[in-house]
């Protein structure tokens, strides 16, 4: 069975036909209420909370939000956005409590910088690895969406993204593109090696230590006695960055990640890349 992402772009799937047939799904409803109740775990918020629902579809993650009780934190505020029209005309018959945005994510979050307390997507930021035609780059697009989404979280704000990579080329791309914007990232997987396996990303602005995890993003080994969080960047960060000289190799990809962030189509690195060129005759 073919996946939606390769057939066509979201706002062209998800048409009046197709957004209907999700949304008036008791399956999708049951597994959408999951993830959204898991990602809220995730979150862990003690008080009401502004939060960003990207690719909130016809608002089914978004009445999860809407329906916390007082003593679990909410009820919640949420704003949502989605580059599906016909997604959104079904949350506005449904009368949804959140406020909609038709908005492309891979286009960036365009909202004020520190707008929101936490953020929450349920299967939607795999769609951003396909790119429609040769001059839209997908790095470019995930890059440009986890910037965005950085910038309007508030500092120590939190995000959980719900989402299927098509592999694991696709899941490093994904969670290498939350780290370059700045985040603190951990992967989280529930029944793995089950076909009902689900992956959960979840972001911090200002990272774990800031918090006092001790690198323990997903908060899962939280009170487990003689376990330890490994974190490969940290001997890194221990380093300290050191002078890159220009022209060098480490210069040049340092310049090709800044033009991918920026959505431009660079050529990829090799081992002749930054190599001197011989004399020509």
């Amino acid at each position: 069975m073919s996946r939606p992402e390769d057939t066509l772009p979201p706002d062209l799937y998800y048409n009046d036909t197709e957004a209907r047939k999700y949304t008036t799904s008791s399956r999708i409803q049951n597994i959408q209420a999951s993830m959204t109740n898991r990602a809220l775990e995730l979150l862990d918020l003690e008080s009401p909370s502004m939060i960003l629902d990207i690719g909130c579809g016809s608002g089914l993650s978004g009445e999860i939000l809407s329906g916390v009780e007082e003593e679990d934190g909410g009820p919640h505020i949420w704003v949502g956005m989605d580059i599906s029209a016909s997604m959104l005309d079904i949350a506005l018959q449904r009368d949804v409590e959140g406020d909609l945005l038709l908005a492309d994510n891979g286009q960036g979050v365009p909202f004020r910088a520190g707008t929101f307390d936490a953020a929450i997507s349920i299967s939607a930021i795999q769609w951003l690895c396909n790119a429609e035609s040769s001059e839209v780059s997908p790095t470019g697009r995930l890059s440009r969406f986890f910037n965005g989404l950085y910038a309007g979280l508030r500092r120590g704000g939190r995000a959980v993204c719900q989402f299927y990579p098509k592999n694991e080329q696709q899941r490093t791309m994904i969670t290498g593109a939350a780290i370059k914007a700045g985040f603190g990232a951990g992967v989280l997987e529930d029944d793995p090696g089950t076909k009902n396996a689900k992956l959960y990303l979840v972001l911090t602005v200002g990272g774990s230590e800031a918090e006092g995890n001790g690198g323990d993003i997903t908060r899962v080994v939280k009170g487990m006695d003689g376990v330890d969080v490994m974190d490969a960047r940290r001997k890194h960060r221990e380093k300290g960055r050191r002078d890159i000289k220009k022209g060098s190799k480490a210069w040049i990809i340092n310049k090709k990640e800044q033009m991918e962030r920026k959505g431009k189509v660079v050529k990829a690195s090799s081992k002749y890349t930054g190599r001197k060129r011989g004399p020509t005759f």
